[in-house]
């Protein structure tokens, strides 16, 4: 019964922080460039029940994982309205940029706290812990930044776009969640993102011995 506990913590603690920094770095960027809407919805918070999604955040990636071992799953959005944005299409960028780069920051503090845990011994359950928080940071960071609205990369795309081009783009965002679902069912979502994940891995093990 203990180890099945600490077996769920070395994956709920990393998952939990990796969703909770990312939307609450989405509300920081977007109160600095402007908007207050995430602040003013209480979402500017590192408090986890605040950016739980029952269905995407528990149900969904529950369901998956028990019945096809694959694991996809979302948190509640912050919420952000661009148009109160001091300058709209180029601070887009820095808000939908914000949540991927502290997933990064989050893997590379994993990376540094597994150097330490490896210090009380092989295997144990703080080093597994730590490469949980590797992989799961690097899977939301490179999912977060293909580009497909509604996600950030999409977000990203939108803002560096010509003006024309970017609203036809945006368009697609009523069907990026289908075509994300797609591309995970046929197993191409895993293509795009397995060798990135890998190269992550590889590079922070380089830079920390790990």
């Amino acid at each position: 019964m203990l180890s099945t506990i600490v077996g769920i913590l070395i994956w709920v603690v990393p998952v939990l922080l990796a969703i909770t920094v990312h939307e609450a770095a989405h509300g920081y960027a977007a109160r600095h460039f402007g908007d207050p809407t995430a602040e003013r919805a209480g979402r500017i918070t590192l408090n986890p029940l605040r950016h739980i999604d029952p269905m995407g955040t528990v149900i969904v990636p529950l369901f998956l994982y028990i019945f096809s071992s694959m694991a996809f799953g979302w948190a509640k959005p912050v919420p952000v309205n661009f148009n109160l944005l001091r300058n709209p299409k180029a601070d887009m960028l820095w808000v939908a940029a914000a949540g991927p780069f502290s997933n990064l920051l989050m893997a590379i503090a994993w990376a540094f706290f597994y150097t330490f845990a490896a210090k009380w011994g092989p295997e144990n359950a703080y080093i597994q812990m730590a490469e949980a928080g590797i992989i799961i940071n690097g899977v939301l960071m490179f999912l977060n930044l293909l580009p497909i609205p509604p996600l950030d990369g999409g977000r990203i795309a939108v803002s560096l776009l010509p003006d024309r081009l970017a609203r036809k783009f945006a368009q697609i965002e009523p069907y990026g969640f289908i075509i994300l679902i797609v591309l995970m069912m046929t197993g191409l979502l895993g293509r795009i993102l397995g060798p990135l994940l890998k190269l992550f891995v590889a590079i922070l093990i380089k830079l920390f011995g790990i």
